[in-house]
């Protein structure tokens, strides 16, 4: 059994600053970012540190306001769209409570929005058909503890699928994993995100990651963060390892490397 399709909804940015502080003291985070991201679409955002990728990533899930400019997801706000649970997270770090099993911490998002009425409308996957679709089929019952980096890092991956949402929200997720478990984990992320049909915003610092998972990837440049470049990547899907040795992947990979650069200055 595989996830189910979710009803997959596009996202609009239109002229959105963001300024943090008072007085003397403003730091503006984000500067006039326009992007419009298609149903079932794969974006990727990469930029130097502090460009603003993750705080549009915020403003983006309603987790933080924007002070100019519009955001719609599909007809609603980016509070609305919280609300009404149609965003996934996955954050840099795992986040899964120690004391409750793989399934269990899969499965307490939706058990927590059911219990406060709060639930997704549409459906919801089934966790241990993720679970095994990620290589973790006879780790149901085993506690974070027990498992590897790469292995928690999985296991809140399906968390956030499995609550059938339709945007999916990934802030530098496998950053604190060792390159041959990240590159690992990039193709069963692009696996399991081609059989759900979700639209997913994707933070990165990999030049390759971008490349390789996205359809397209946006450039930010130092801030304030802007967006300097959109480059629509043109590799077939499902994407293999094999595309990393052509010609078109190192030229989508020397051309955001340019783009990087010329936003340094």
């Amino acid at each position: 059994m595989t996830a189910p399709t979710a009803v997959a909804e596009g996202i609009s940015v239109a002229g959105v600053s963001k300024r943090f502080g008072r007085r003397d003291q403003v730091v503006h985070a984000l500067h006039d970012v326009s992007i419009d991201i298609a149903p079932g679409e794969f974006v990727s955002l990469i930029g130097p540190s502090g460009c603003g990728k993750s705080t549009l990533l915020r403003v983006i899930g309603g987790l933080i306001g924007h002070d100019d400019g519009t955001v719609r997801v599909g007809d609603r706000s980016p509070e609305q769209a919280r609300r009404q649970k149609r965003f996934g997270f996955v954050p840099q770090t795992p986040a899964l409570l120690p004391w409750r099993t793989v399934i269990d911490n899969v499965s307490l998002l939706g058990e927590v929005n059911r219990r406060a009425g709060r639930a997704y409308a549409g459906e919801s996957a089934d966790p241990a058909a993720l679970l095994a679709q990620v290589g973790l089929q006879g780790f149901e019952r085993a506690h974070p503890a027990e498992l590897s980096g790469g292995m928690q890092q999985r296991v809140a991956l399906v968390r956030a699928f499995a609550l059938g949402a339709p945007i999916l929200l990934m802030d530098e997720p496998f950053a604190a994993l060792d390159e041959i478990t990240r590159a690992e984990m990039r193709y069963q992320l692009l696996d399991v995100w081609s059989r759900s049909g979700h639209t997913v915003v994707f933070v990165t610092h990999s030049i390759d990651e971008a490349v390789i998972l996205s359809d397209r990837v946006v450039v930010l440049a130092a801030r304030p963060g802007r967006i300097t470049t959109v480059e629509r990547i043109g590799l077939d899907r499902p994407r293999t390892a094999e595309m990393e040795d052509t010609d078109t992947f190192h030229h989508h990979v020397r051309s955001i490397r340019t783009a990087l650069r010329a936003g340094w200055s």
